[in-house]
């Protein structure tokens, strides 16, 4: 809406990561992800001081299989 194609989440202490995502409808051109013409992209920003950037990507893949099936979170 504010042709905002990028951004960074910051890390505010104590916590060690934060995850962010954003839906944009109406993309256009290369960033064109399917019929519908709508964008869904997620961020995982971690204080590597902390956290392993192996383990903040098992978890952002987790999560990412979790939301595709959310019956799988009733399980």
């Amino acid at each position: 809406m504010f042709g905002i194609e990028d951004f960074t989440a910051i890390i505010n202490p104590p916590d060690a990561c934060i995850l962010a995502g954003w839906h944009q409808a109406g993309a256009c051109g290369e960033r064109r992800r399917n019929q519908d013409w709508q964008h869904h992209e997620s961020d995982l920003s971690c204080d590597h001081r902390v956290v392993d950037g192996v383990t903040g990507a098992a978890f952002l893949q987790t999560v990412k299989s979790l939301l595709e099936d959310p019956m799988r979170m009733l399980v």
